[in-house]
């Protein structure tokens, strides 16, 4: 309840009052059924714009320290905003730990939500593509659902009259599910989780056109990129490399 009358009730008609969002390929969108929509993510105000023109409910994962409510009002009121608005909590420490943290949200895939998830990581300090983490491949593979390619256009600001920075007409395009079935019960391996998230990323710059830069963009904001020429990491799309071979079974004497 809380969520349809926070996104139809208040931010849609705001989204749209001030920047007349447009979307294409909306019918790429499974009207039911548990499934993940991946965006690049170029701006602040990606997953709201996103969240408000997609037509069903979606879920983004939360970080867990902000459903906790710990200190003073502000974030007691984040708090029982994300739960009311039914947001799950991820834990982002690393490890066997994030793997764990990760079961809300498979409950939610397997539920038949819909998961929206910015496979960067971050936003770009640019407005180029980065490497993608493989949260979004583990998802897919282990919940048994397609990855819905999105991507946003248009989000980055722009300086308007007065010099005060403003976005103009940004949209989202979405691209046709992707299905990994093939390599459901290989999520254990770092090669399918490589291939399967450039994959996806790859299928967001097609949509996009975003230039592709081979490094997290962690590294390019924070760490030890930041400011450096990034040509050497330059490259034409996200992988491009065979799918991973099927797997050998020796007990069987096969492959499975």
């Amino acid at each position: 309840m809380w969520y349809q009358f926070f996104r139809s009730g208040l931010i849609r008609p705001i989204v749209r009052t001030l920047w007349h969002p447009w979307v294409v390929g909306e019918e790429n969108l499974p009207s039911t059924g548990g499934a993940v929509l991946a965006c690049n993510h170029i701006e602040y105000l990606d997953p709201v714009i996103v969240a408000a023109m997609i037509p069903r409910q979606l879920t983004y994962p939360a970080k867990k320290e902000l459903f906790q409510g710990d200190g003073g009002l502000r974030s007691k009121l984040v708090a029982w905003f994300l739960k009311a608005v039914d947001q799950v909590p991820l834990d982002r420490s690393g490890g066997r730990r994030s793997v764990e943290g990760m079961r809300p949200i498979l409950d939610r895939l397997r539920e038949g939500g819909m998961v929206g998830i910015f496979p960067e990581g971050t936003r770009s300090a640019d407005g180029e593509m980065f490497r993608g983490k493989t949260g979004v491949a583990r998802l897919a593979l282990m919940a048994g659902v397609p990855v819905i390619p999105a991507a946003v256009v248009g989000t980055g600001l722009v300086r308007g009259a007065f010099g005060i920075p403003k976005v103009v007409r940004p949209g989202i395009i979405i691209g046709r599910p992707l299905d990994f079935e093939e390599l459901r019960g290989r999520e254990e391996e770092a090669a399918v989780l490589r291939w399967v998230t450039n994959e996806v990323m790859d299928a967001i710059q097609q949509l996009g056109g975003q230039d592709y830069v081979d490094v997290y963009g962690f590294r390019v904001k924070y760490g030890n990129l930041k400011g450096k020429d990034l040509t050497p990491w330059r490259r034409p799309r996200p992988g491009g490399v065979p799918a991973p071979e099927p797997h050998q079974d020796r007990d069987a004497g096969g492959l499975r």
